[in-house]
């Protein structure tokens, strides 16, 4: 699971760094932080697989839509407004499924 967390950091990472006026240091910093919050909870056991499967796959969406913004070489305040927006709702959800009567 570590290898898959370093994985993600890596990409994220690589991904920001290969596009020098797209950069979204914040929005990187978010991902990383959610990949965490994700892999803490299958740890603990919060997160039963299925739900760490689904907000997987809500980050790689935010991951791809963040990609395609990047995509003409420039992320425009509107986009970037959209990516947030993603990131937020997968907050919410992360602490939803950790905090519900579900466990491992």
């Amino acid at each position: 699971m570590k290898k898959i967390v370093l994985g993600l950091f890596i990409l994220v990472f690589a991904a920001a760094g290969a596009c020098g006026q797209t950069k979204t240091p914040q929005i990187n910093k978010t991902q990383v932080r959610q990949h965490a919050r994700i892999h803490q909870g299958v740890k603990s056991g919060e997160l039963t697989k299925g739900e760490a499967t689904k907000l997987r796959t809500e980050q790689r969406n935010i991951q791809k839509n963040k990609v395609l913004a990047k995509s003409d070489g420039k992320v425009t305040p509107g986009e970037r407004k959209i990516i947030k927006a993603e990131q937020k709702k997968a907050s919410k959800d992360i602490y939803k499924l950790k905090h519900n009567a579900r466990t491992r």
